[in-house]
């Protein structure tokens, strides 16, 4: 077994868990494969059911196969297919725009009530409707911003539509939508309030420390860049709708769940305060499944199998997902399987709470 981010015991204590339950578990998983993976434009045509603005403008990758692992304690207990391949994470890219966030907020740039268009200069903040945006509203999704970035509309982002979660216009923080368009604006306000790109900021500040690999890498638009100083810099996307979004493997995914069901700390350094990562799973006024960015299953909506002290970052239904319970110090990363919510429900039974 490999450690973790985290400082485990110098040998895993076998007796912490069930771990022939958990190897059946994963060898259920891996053969849970998404099917299509391997043509990605194809496979992303088919998940949008809108066909006006379906033009991919970001780069696309071909699935590989299921891959994941399971951490207990900062060790690795089980694990399926080839987890050191990156993949597009989808939304669950998402979450990793938190996390960045969360870089920000540290360091006294980002104050999560504060109007946004009092922190930065960009335009698209100036209209009446959106100088009452605060960040907070930009995490939680519940900015009601409407207007077109990159070429694409909120409007054709018909996910939240046929979720029926979306509202046309409305005060900041009155409803809650899920739409990317509006992910979107949040890498463009915190690329803008960093001054640098998302992941540099990234790699720097958590993957790095971490011991994370070189493989992953986080990709825009073709036409997402604007100037900074006197240097383009390329502005990433929070998702896949339109290609691009985060590549990564299940181990580097891992690496950064177990930053937060440990709170932040590696080696005895603070990576990201407690404080944060607290907020980050408070739930949302008007969505109380959803915290920054995270997924909560505190109500037990988001999987009903699972544990109500399961957190999470999930894309494409689920099919990409990190899952963080700090109630039973387990994170758990997987990409392109289907049935997800069977794989946690096993491995949760499998590693008990701790008393």
């Amino acid at each position: 077994m490999h450690a973790s981010s985290a400082q485990p015991a110098a040998v895993y204590d076998a007796s912490a868990a069930d771990l022939e339950a958990v190897r059946d578990a994963v060898a259920a998983q891996s053969r849970r494969v998404t099917p299509g993976i391997g043509d990605m434009k194809d496979y992303l045509a088919k998940q949008v059911a809108d066909a006006s603005h379906r033009e991919v403008v970001g780069p696309l990758l071909p699935g590989s196969s299921a891959s994941g692992v399971v951490v207990h304690r900062g060790w690795v207990i089980g694990q399926w297919g080839d987890p050191s391949v990156p993949e597009m994470c989808f939304s669950a890219t998402k979450t990793v725009v938190s996390m960045v966030a969360g870089v920000a907020f540290d360091d006294g740039l980002l104050m999560v009530d504060a109007p946004v268009e009092e922190t930065i200069d960009l335009p698209l903040f100036a209209s009446a409707g959106a100088r009452g945006i605060t960040w907070r509203h930009l995490l939680q999704q519940t900015s009601q911003w409407d207007g077109d970035l990159w070429g694409k509309p909120t409007r054709v982002d018909v996910q939240s539509w046929r979720e029926g979660n979306e509202s046309a216009g409305g005060e900041p923080g009155s409803r809650w939508s899920y739409n990317d368009v509006r992910v979107n604006l949040l890498c463009l306000a915190l690329t803008v309030l960093l001054g640098r790109p998302l992941p540099a900021v990234l790699g720097e500040r958590l993957l790095t420390p971490l011991g994370g690999s070189s493989s992953w890498s986080w990709h825009g638009y073709r036409n997402s860049i604007i100037s900074l100083g006197h240097a383009d810099v390329a502005v990433m996307s929070g998702g896949a709708h339109w290609g691009g979004g985060l590549w990564m493997s299940a181990y580097d995914l891992a690496l950064l769940g177990d930053l937060y069901s440990r709170g932040g700390a590696f080696c005895g350094r603070s990576l990201l305060s407690d404080e944060w990562i607290e907020h980050s799973w408070r739930p949302c006024v008007v969505k109380p499944e959803y915290g920054y960015l995270w997924w909560l299953n505190d109500t037990g909506r988001v999987f009903q199998a699972a544990p109500t002290s399961g957190r999470c970052a999930r894309g494409n239904g689920g099919r990409h997902l990190l899952w963080v319970d700090p109630d039973r110090d387990l994170v758990i990363a997987s990409h392109w399987g289907d049935g997800v919510d069977q794989l946690l429900a096993a491995v949760s039974a499998a590693v008990p709470a701790s008393s």
